[in-house]
């Protein structure tokens, strides 16, 4: 009995360095990015992707790989961006847009697809409902479509006076025109007129400056897109040279000098997405999980913008306010 039991001991501690060996490699996570590689707003938003990964059990370099692909404002990069994603090997692929959910959906063999932050997934055809999305795609909502007009309101309580309304959108994201025409229609019950200018990259980002000063605008909104938001920074900078109040549905447009925003907090969003994709890689199918819709909807302004606007903040306003920037 005593031989067989050393023998039995020898043979387990022999087989420890296969085990070892035999374990996975780390499984390769795609990334399919609307900005550029390299900006501020990308790197927090890669460190909130891998914040969310680790929060589900899941540790860089040991569990995964995150293979990143940007597309810098250019969206008709996105196809050839999924491919080469495929083409790494990729478990399951990240997206921040609509046109790279699209070109994620449309690989062969397919990949699962998570969005992250996507307007409208519904009504732009990416799933069939949030409850059964259907198909290899699952994730987050923004309520875009929702809040857009919102935003219009409290601008209307801010500046009752506005008669113009500057609006930046990008054509190349199919949630824009649609969220531009409800918001004319919106502005227009409140005796505004809209004048739009086209945003699809960022080299364009002076010329559709020079074009929204041409319009005389009275306030700005900016509707929202994720190649946009490198360019938050220098378009809140025009709003202020200009005197005009800045809105946008993004939050950290506040923090960059905005006048108030209305949205839920990319952040969390992107955080979130590691849930799905560890329940992915569990095996869970996409089609099983329904798509989330944030939970909390968040006011930020910006009473240090105001006061060199002149405005004054109603108080209401004041006391709603999630966060106030003084």
């Amino acid at each position: 009995m005593r031989r067989r039991e050393f023998i039995a001991g020898v043979g387990a501690a022999a087989a420890l360095p296969f085990a070892a060996r035999a374990q996975k490699a780390p499984v390769r996570i795609g990334f399919l990015y609307a900005g550029a590689a390299g900006s501020v707003t990308t790197a927090a938003h890669l460190a909130e992707i891998n914040e969310g990964l680790r929060n589900n059990g899941l540790i860089e370099g040991r569990d995964y790989v995150l293979e990143s692909r940007f597309a810098a404002g250019k969206y008709e990069r996105f196809p050839d961006l999924a491919r080469e994603l495929a083409q790494a090997g990729v478990g399951v692929i990240l997206a921040s847009t609509i046109s790279a959910v699209r070109a994620a959906q449309r690989l062969t063999p397919s990949v699962p697809v998570v969005m992250i932050a996507i307007n409208d997934p519904v009504g732009t055809g990416l799933v069939a409902s949030l409850a059964r999305p259907g198909g290899h795609t699952t994730g987050m909502a923004t309520m875009q479509q929702d809040l857009t007009p919102k935003v219009l309101e409290f601008q209307r309580m801010i500046v009752p006076e506005a008669k113009v309304l500057g609006v930046l959108l990008n054509p190349a994201n199919p949630s824009n025109p649609p969220m531009l025409d409800d918001l004319r229609v919106r502005a227009g019950a409140m005796g505004m007129t809209v004048h739009s200018v086209t945003l699809r990259l960022p080299e364009e980002l002076d010329a559709a400056l020079v074009a929204l000063a041409a319009g005389k605008p009275d306030a700005l909104q900016i509707l929202g897109d994720s190649a946009n938001l490198d360019l938050g920074d220098r378009i809140a900078a025009f709003a202020i040279e200009h005197r005009l109040p800045f809105f946008a549905t993004w939050l950290p447009i506040v923090e960059l000098g905005g006048l108030l925003a209305y949205g839920a907090s990319r952040r969390r969003l992107l955080v979130r997405a590691g849930y799905y994709v560890k329940r992915i890689l569990d095996g869970a199918g996409p089609a099983d999980l329904p798509v989330e819709q944030p939970t909390q909807i968040e006011l930020w302004i910006n009473l240090k913008t105001a006061k060199a606007l002149g405005i004054d903040m109603p108080f209401q306003l004041q006391q709603l306010a999630d966060r106030v920037i003084e």
